[in-house]
């Protein structure tokens, strides 16, 4: 063989060599987003699994207090009805389940606040727990929610660089949108009694 043919069999060589590890890189990172945003599901799962119990405690004491219980009853439920699939995650429709997830955490910090007024119900064993496990359940979110966000800004890096950017091209991988902070989240909620 003469040498010019070797050395772009090489050159060839080490070119699919490259394609192949670069397109299993970002098939891992695609994965990895995915498996995040199957955890920050997860979490919300669990906050929503949580709010019949604290409802149901929170009614026992404080029948009275219909409106704000419906309320996170309806919020929980209109949250749960929307799913986003990992693979279709649009920035649009990551902001309509923000905005169903965030109108269940307005509701619950109403709950929460309304137990104020009841001694006997803060002093329950039952709703103590349940308290403490939502506080627990909302910092998991926040730890998901961050995970995803890591993932995706990485997967996002590594398909627009150079070279990968070619591969990325080729082969359909498009960018991943972000969780991005509430509208109106940077200021204090208003409690009034």
């Amino acid at each position: 063989m003469k040498k010019s043919t070797i050395i772009i069999l090489v050159v060839l060589a080490l070119l699919v060599i490259w394609g192949v590890t670069g397109y299993n890189g970002l098939v891992t990172m695609d994965e990895n987003v995915s498996g995040q945003w199957s955890n920050v599901e997860t979490q919300y799962q669990r906050r929503a699994d949580l709010i019949p119990n604290l409802v149901n405690t929170v009614k026992g004491y404080a029948s009275h207090e219909k409106e704000t219980l419906e309320g996170v009853v309806q919020a929980r439920s209109q949250a749960t009805q929307i799913k986003v699939d990992a693979n279709d995650l649009t920035p649009e429709k990551l902001a309509e389940y923000q905005k169903a997830q965030g109108a269940v955490t307005s509701a619950l910090g109403k709950l929460l606040a309304i137990t104020e007024n009841y001694p006997d119900l803060k002093a329950n064993q039952n709703f103590l727990e349940l308290q403490a496990q939502l506080e627990g359940t909302e910092n998991r979110i926040n730890v998901a929610r961050t995970n995803f966000n890591n993932a995706a800004k990485d997967f996002n890096t590594a398909i627009r660089r150079f070279p990968k950017n070619i591969l990325a091209s080729l082969f359909g991988f498009e960018k991943r949108a972000y969780f991005e902070a509430a509208e109106g989240s940077e200021t204090a909620p208003q409690v009034q009694f």
